[in-house]
């Protein structure tokens, strides 16, 4: 295995992944057995230029979490971006979506996000809720994938970021892109001030 090298395709394309820490990262449309089916029949769905931005690579599914997964594989945190899942209610409608933050930041939730969303209460979807809507394992859900029709919000720092980690849909997996590469999803936006200060 070594790390990805080869021609640019458009002005997207890496010429290596190269925020992997001591991981080593390989196309993610040639390994499907490292990520989630949501995951790889969203990669399938992708302009082919931009699917070949995404590298995956293995890891101990019992150091999914970011902190562990920063300290043990050698990835710093303000590369590391946390999808999570959240659920606004208006009247008797709800309305999900997904926010991606870089994660040394939080999601502005119950002020951005109930903005967007146009709902009156918004909170993080239970973790029964995130699994069963996303087909994705807790700990490793990620944008590429995700349920048609959901917004993705991708706060400004991730999208101008050269590249990012994100969860493979699985705890065993990590996927690294370029942040403008998450602007390619369906429904994805990018989210000037979504992304505030960790307390």
């Amino acid at each position: 295995m070594g790390r990805f090298v080869g021609s640019a395709v458009g002005s997207l394309m890496p010429m290596t992944w190269t925020a992997t820490g001591n991981l080593i990262a390989e196309a993610a449309t040639r390994h499907p057995e490292l990520v989630s089916s949501a995951v790889s029949d969203g990669l399938a769905r992708l302009d082919p230029e931009i699917a070949a931005t995404v590298g995956v690579a293995a890891i101990d599914p019992a150091l999914a979490d970011t902190a562990a997964f920063c300290e043990r594989y050698g990835v710093a945190p303000d590369v590391s971006a946390n999808c999570v899942v959240v659920k606004g209610k208006r009247g008797g409608e709800v309305r999900f979506a997904a926010c991606l933050v870089l994660a040394t930041t939080r999601a502005d939730v119950n002020g951005f996000v109930r903005r967007r969303l146009d709902v009156r209460s918004v909170s993080f979807a239970s973790m029964d809720e995130a699994v069963a809507l996303t087909g994705m394992e807790y700990g490793g859900i990620t944008p590429i994938g995700l349920p048609s029709g959901w917004p993705i919000l991708v706060d400004a720092a991730v999208a101008d970021a050269p590249e990012v980690v994100v969860g493979g849909g699985v705890r065993g997996s990590k996927l690294f892109l370029p942040g403008r590469a998450l602007l390619a999803l369906p429904g994805a936006e990018r989210a000037e001030g979504l992304g505030r200060a960790a307390a």
